[in-house]
């Protein structure tokens, strides 16, 4: 898994990080299911920062 660092200036688009989540599940379903845990652990991750960045707005 990677994180982004923040970098100085204007704050992501918290959208774009809900597109980026639901983007990440496409294909899920020709994965095996034991595969599924790190798309969900990732998309997670995206909506968890998006989520959090809306109160620094």
């Amino acid at each position: 898994m990677s994180f982004e660092v923040p970098l100085p200036g204007p704050p992501r688009d918290p959208v774009a990080g809900i597109d980026d989540a639901l983007a990440g599940l496409d294909g899920l379903e020709q994965l095996a299911v034991a595969e599924h845990v790190a798309r969900f652990d990732d998309a997670h991750a995206v909506l968890t920062a998006a989520l959090s960045s809306i109160d620094k707005v």
